[in-house]
């Protein structure tokens, strides 16, 4: 199963978001049932993590080995699920790759929506369901789910970008991808 996080630079937010999914998935389903990449819609290429968004991570991951990439057309295509850092780059990727509108979201909006899943949903949301057939259930519940919960406004759904700004808004975007990894998680992992 592959999840892409994507952002502009994909040397912050996204791969702050890869690292801290994997870590959780990993540790939910056990390491290779997800793989969790990055990219980026102006990627800095070949720079690794930036150092203040890699000391954010803390007991989330870890930065070691990272290098930044530009998103492409293939890149989205292989994705089972993609989750943006904005609602801008959400429509970045659904124009590069259209076949991708129903599994993209802003990854604020994907913990969203997803809080609103029951224990008794959908047959693939039980325990022993396979991730596989778990994401798409998710994804598949996200219409309903949309249409019992008041959309977010763009600040609401937007991680901040710290990019070259000072140690407060990275701080800031940690705790905006922390408050949304609890639904996701629970969403994506295992009952």
């Amino acid at each position: 199963m592959r999840i892409l996080t994507v952002c502009t630079g994909n040397v912050c937010r996204s791969p702050f978001l890869e690292r801290a999914l994997q870590r959780g998935l990993d540790q939910a389903w056990g390491p290779g049932r997800f793989e969790v990449r990055s990219a980026g819609t102006g990627a800095l290429v070949g720079e690794p993590m930036d150092p203040r968004a890699a000391a954010q991570l803390g007991d989330l991951g870890t930065a070691d080995g990272f290098v930044a990439r530009a998103i492409t057309p293939e890149i989205v295509a292989q994705s089972d699920l993609v989750l943006t850092a904005t609602r801008a780059h959400r429509g970045r990727v659904v124009t590069l790759t259209p076949r991708a509108l129903r599994s993209t979201f802003t990854f604020l909006e994907f913990a969203d929506l997803v809080s609103g899943l029951q224990a008794d949903g959908p047959e693939a949301l039980t325990p022993d369901a396979d991730p596989a057939d778990r994401v798409r259930a998710v994804i598949a519940a996200i219409p309903a789910l949309r249409a019992q919960r008041h959309p977010l406004t763009d600040e609401e759904a937007d991680i901040v970008d710290p990019f070259r700004r000072d140690d407060a808004v990275f701080v800031r975007m940690r705790e905006q991808i922390v408050s949304g990894l609890p639904a996701a998680l629970r969403a994506l992992g295992p009952s």
